[in-house]
């Protein structure tokens, strides 16, 4: 697996990340906790920002963190050891794909959030999860879709700088798109009783800590991410991107509105 992160590893990205699993904890983590004692496995752990919900909110838990990105995961111990100090976690700097090579390696449960949309071949990570774990455990996958985006004030120019992140995922072999798809993907990778369902973020000026958290400090700040990239290969011109995001922005402003859905999945062995 490469390390073409569509979104790029820097301190502003470390910021959104964290931003996101903070105001959308409940929402996303809402229905998973793990028993005290379960060995969990969480693949591509980024920055740690799931890591800190993974820890609180099923305290006890045998937990493996691994990422393919060796600053990342410093950065994962240092959010952990600040934000849940009295726990442990098992960190690694592996490659999810070489997990499958270590028969005596065995989880309870596997938990992945975000890590599927940048893989080319996500069905061959699943079973390579899938063979991780022991009978009757489970994996939990969290995705997006950046189709889901709807908002208003409607405008093509904003339009069209998402589209521009949705072309540069695709284009670094991953699928932003993803989160449609988790229920065959699933069943393709041999899970059963796949259960999938959709995680829906609305926000308006009624609800200020989610046109904060997420409307401004998660999608947007996603969107500006690959600004630099979507100049370099001509999707957009500069003009043309300031103007896209100025017009974003208004979904943020008085008066405008902002609609995202996140999947999320299950399936046992």
């Amino acid at each position: 697996m490469g390390t073409d992160y569509v979104h790029g590893y820097t301190p502003a990205e470390t910021r959104r990340l964290s931003d996101q699993a903070g105001t959308l904890a409940d929402l996303l983590h809402g229905g998973t906790t793990y028993p005290p004692g379960s060995r969990v496995l969480e693949a591509g752990c980024g920055v740690g920002a799931q890591t800190v919900q993974l820890v609180t909110r099923s305290p006890g838990i045998d937990l493996v963190s691994i990422d393919i990105s060796e600053a990342s995961l410093a950065q994962a111990k240092a959010q952990v050891a600040e934000l849940a100090p009295d726990t442990t976690v098992d960190w690694r700097h592996a490659d999810l794909h070489d997990l499958a090579d270590s028969p005596d390696e065995k989880f309870d449960h596997v938990f992945v959030c975000f890590v599927l949309e940048h893989l080319p071949d996500p069905v061959e990570a699943l079973v390579g999860l899938r063979s991780l774990l022991n009978p009757g455990g489970t994996i939990t996958v969290i995705e997006g879709d950046h189709e889901s985006a709807f908002f208003h004030p409607r405008s093509t120019q904003a339009q069209a700088v998402i589209d521009c992140l949705v072309d540069l995922q695709a284009s670094a072999g991953g699928d932003s798109l993803i989160g449609r798809q988790l229920q065959p993907l699933l069943e393709q990778a041999g899970y059963d009783d796949v259960q999938v369902g959709p995680r829906t973020v609305y926000a308006d000026q009624n609800l200020p800590h989610l046109v904060d958290g997420f409307t401004r400090k998660t999608f947007i700040a996603m969107v500006e991410s690959v600004r630099d990239r979507a100049i370099a290969a001509g999707l957009q011109t500069e003009a043309e991107w300031a103007a896209g995001i100025r017009d974003l922005e208004k979904s943020a402003g008085p008066g405008g509105t902002f609609h995202y859905t996140f999947f999320k999945g299950v399936g046992r062995t």
